[in-house]
Parts: structure tokens; sequence; C-alpha cells
């Protein structure tokens, strides 16, 4: 079976934002919104955390679900927040959308099981920070990457753990300019951890991840893929990058204004 469903068509306003399915040992979620790029609603958002604390209040004792695997239907990976609601948001709505997307990065980072995001076509903005916070960043045929949110309209999301993978200086080169990060240039500096061409499967590959995790045998800590954080440590960096999101959107001028800003000049091109 494909782990990357092809169709960007075929969902419909009462089809479910995430898709979650069993392959082997691997839950597969599968962010499916094809037609809008996969873009973050509130439904996405929503959906991916209670999927993610389902699995992590599984009490199974074999263990049957051994990693999670991040994918998305259609062509592209995550194009970023969904901005399609705009012109009914307010401030408020908009920071509390963005604060709930934070949580789902923090979620992601710090899971107990290894999280695997399959990156194609278009990975940007909160989407790109989604991927970055995967423990293992896989790109399947060919993507491009971008960070474009603080350039864009001002908003601190990701920088943190975007810096833990590529180091201080590239990401903030890349995130002040925008910068279009081809598959070859994430590879090259972290950004992602494999690429999978040709007659190389999503399938044996997940398959020998799960056999190494399980040769570990202590599990998978997501936070040890960061800065080596543990306990009050981990949250008070956590409460730190919140902080940061909430000031960025705390400014003289409107999130919201600014927002309809980039859109307008994204619009324009």
């Amino acid at each position: 079976m494909s782990l990357i469903p092809a169709s960007d068509t075929g969902t419909s306003p009462g089809d479910p934002a995430i898709l979650v399915s069993d392959h082997g040992r691997a839950r597969i979620l599968t962010l499916n919104r094809p037609s809008r790029g996969n873009a973050l609603s509130t439904e996405l958002v929503d959906g991916l955390l209670q999927a993610l604390d389902r699995i992590a209040t599984d009490t199974d004792p074999g263990g049957s679900v051994g990693a999670v695997v991040l994918t998305g239907a259609g062509r592209h990976f995550c194009t970023g927040f969904d901005l399609s609601t705009l012109d009914a948001e307010t401030d408020a709505t908009l920071l509390a959308r963005f604060v709930a997307i934070e949580r789902l990065l923090q979620r992601v980072a710090r899971f107990p099981l290894p999280v695997v995001a399959l990156a194609r076509g278009f990975t940007m903005g909160a989407g790109a920070d989604l991927f970055a916070s995967a423990s293992h960043r896989w790109i399947v045929d060919d993507a491009t990457f971008s960070f474009p949110g603080a350039s864009g309209f001002g908003i601190a999301l990701g920088g943190r753990r975007l810096a833990v993978r590529v180091g201080s200086p590239l990401a903030l080169q890349w995130i002040r300019d925008a910068t279009r990060i081809a598959a070859g240039d994430a590879l090259a500096s972290g950004l992602a951890t494999r690429r999978l061409t040709g007659s190389e499967s999503v399938d044996g590959v997940l398959t020998d991840v799960l056999a190494e995790e399980a040769a570990k045998g202590t599990g998978h800590d997501g936070a040890s893929s960061f800065d080596g954080l543990r306990g009050g440590a981990a949250a008070t960096a956590d409460d730190a990058d919140l902080g940061a999101l909430a000031r960025s959107a705390v400014t003289p001028s409107s999130l919201k204004s600014r927002i309809a800003a980039y859109r307008e000049r994204l619009a324009r091109r």
C-alpha cells in the first residue's frame, strides 16, 4: 500500500480532516485537505492533537503502535497556515490558532514514540515547522521548503526547533529571507534526514526504523532529539516559545491586517 494518497480531489466538507490508519506497527496520520494543500485549519490541528493524544494514552501492553507517520494526501505535505477563513477571523482567534499549532509542534517534538514526517511537494510555513519537529524527516521524491512566517507577517513560530536542526545562523538566514530550500539543501543542512527515490520504498525503510527503535530497548525520547532538555527544563523552553509567539502577535499593528497584507502580496505574485 502507498502511505501517501496521490489524489488532490475526492474530499468533501464532510470528510475528516485527519485520516487514521495502521500499517504494521505504524500509525499513519494523513492530513486530508488536498484541495487546500493540507493547510493547517483549526479542524486539522485539533484532529492531529487528538490522534496523538489517543496514541500516547494507549495502554496496550503489547505496544501495538511503534511509530507515528505524518503524511499528506495529494501532491503536498502541508502548505502552512490556512488563510481561507481570514475574513471571518479576529486577532484573538488568529492568536488562538497559532497557539494551538505551537502546542502541536511541542507535542510532536517530545512525543514518546518516533515520529516520521513524509514531505513532498510544497512544505511551507507552519507545515515546514511541523516537518522540522519530527524525529525522522523524510523527503519522498522531491520537496521544497520555506519558513516565511516571521518575514511575511511577523509571527514567531518554530524558530528554535529549526535552529536545533540546521544551526542558528542558517535558520536565521532562511527565516529572514523566506528562502526557498530545495531537497538537496534540506538534506545537506539536516532539515531532512533521508530522501526516498526510485525503488526505495517508504514501507521498507519504515520497517527498518521500527526495528532500530525496538533494538534500543529504551523507547524514544522526543526531547533527546533537541537539546537534551528534560522535565522542568523542557517545559521552560516550551513556555518560552509560547511567550515569543504571543509577543510577536501582540504589536501595535493588527495581526489580522499583517496576515491580510501578506496574502495580498502572495496574490500579486
